[in-house]
């Protein structure tokens, strides 16, 4: 007889926060707190790089709060620890070393070793099943911009994305030995069309049985819905499997700036209703068609996140599919990770380490995108309330 599979709730708070100690649920409670708060978020972002920089000793303030909070570790040997934590869960994880990378060869050059050491430790391990990248961790800016705009290389520029393709590749070629997924993250909209071209290239050589190489496809731009058929046609047409990883997106205030700065149309959605119903068709358009491509649904979006498990329910596609995952942040949105989880879908947190004041920036953006997230925060710190009552804490 088929097991039963638990019906799924993302209310469950005992599910939500199991992995947690009192004490470590009592730190989120303060945490959120204060992310809460737009103007202590501002303070922090404009302070923390400043205090660094003047050698002040803030490490520890922020190692033992935002950073444990938000971050699996220092080293990957720490953020393992972590991974194992969560995969006693059920719970994997995209290791993510996220130290955003100074520009220059030599610093692309030894970012690559500790890509390739993600890669050869995550392999053979199931609760390791992703690694993400940045092509901007491995490529100078404006050599992606120039390219974006189509002008011509020099004889040096095509030399040097030639070194940046070779350090791509290298990060697939050895996932692909180890079977790991590479989920390429996407960057801003004007340099975007060369980072397309590297996923659509990596995903034709590496994606032909199985599914190694992820291309990212925000849904907050209003041309990423047909992209994402685009890209779906293009890989039936080479004879190879999409790897289609949704996420809404993380550039909005900077783009819609830059548009208005430069005087060209904005490519953000007009309203957040739009970004949704682009989002939710990208879902079922991914599910419909697994024959042909593995999505990554990666949200903080419960209705999205319902509706694909409901989606599978419909179809009677099993919860554990290899082809459809689930991702929220490492720190965030347990009840959704941790709930999937239980009801048996595959789902992953995004793992961020790397050395604290390398991590800073990451940080900083996750505080200020809460803040702008209308009600996230609120969301967050009733669910942990309301588990801290359930436990008497």
């Amino acid at each position: 007889m088929e097991k039963q599979q638990p019906p799924l709730s993302f209310e469950d708070t005992a599910i939500a926060f199991e992995h947690m100690s009192n004490k470590a649920l009592k730190r989120a409670n303060f945490l959120f707190s204060n992310i809460g708060k737009p103007w202590l978020v501002k303070f922090g972002a404009f302070a923390t790089p400043l205090a660094f920089k003047l050698h002040l000793p803030v490490k520890g303030i922020i190692k033992s709060t935002i950073f444990n909070q938000f971050c699996g570790g220092e080293t990957l040997e720490e953020a393992v620890k972590a991974a194992e934590v969560l995969g006693r869960f059920g719970v994997g994880v995209a290791l993510d070393y996220s130290v955003e990378a100074v520009e220059g060869e030599e610093n692309y050059d030894n970012a690559l070793p500790e890509f390739l050491r993600a890669v050869q430790y995550a392999a053979g391990k199931p609760h390791i099943p992703f690694i993400p990248i940045k092509v901007t961790g491995f490529a100078r800016f404006g050599l992606l911009e120039k390219m974006h705009k189509g002008e011509t290389l020099t004889p040096e520029e095509n030399e040097e994305f030639e070194r940046v393709r070779k350090r791509i590749h290298a990060i697939c070629a050895a996932a692909a030995k180890g079977k790991v997924g590479v989920l390429i993250d996407a960057e801003e909209s004007w340099v975007q069309q060369p980072v397309d071209d590297l996923a659509d290239e990596m995903m034709g050589l590496f994606n032909r049985s199985e599914v190694i190489v992820f291309n990212t496809f925000q849904m907050y731009r209003h041309d990423r819905l047909d992209f994402l058929h685009k890209s779906f046609e293009k890989a039936k047409a080479g004879g190879y499997l999409l790897g289609a990883k949704l996420v809404r997106g993380a550039y909005m205030e900077k783009e819609r700036k830059r548009a208005e700065e430069n005087d060209y149309p904005s490519p953000i959605q007009p309203n957040k209703d739009a970004a949704d119903e682009d989002y939710d068709a990208a879902v079922r358009f991914c599910i419909d068609r697994l024959n042909h491509l593995a999505v990554f649904i990666g949200t903080h979006n419960e209705d999205s996140c319902m509706l694909a498990a409901c989606l599978l329910d419909e179809k009677n596609i099993p919860h554990n599919h290899p082809r459809v995952s689930f991702s929220q942040l490492y720190g965030m949105s347990d009840n959704i990770t941790f709930n999937l989880a239980h009801a048996g879908y595959r789902v992953s947190k995004y793992l961020p380490y790397g050395p604290v004041k390398d991590v800073v920036p990451y940080l900083i953006r996750r505080a200020q995108e809460n803040t702008s997230i209308a009600g996230s925060m609120g969301r967050e710190l009733s669910l942990i309330r309301k588990e801290m009552k359930r436990r008497g804490i």
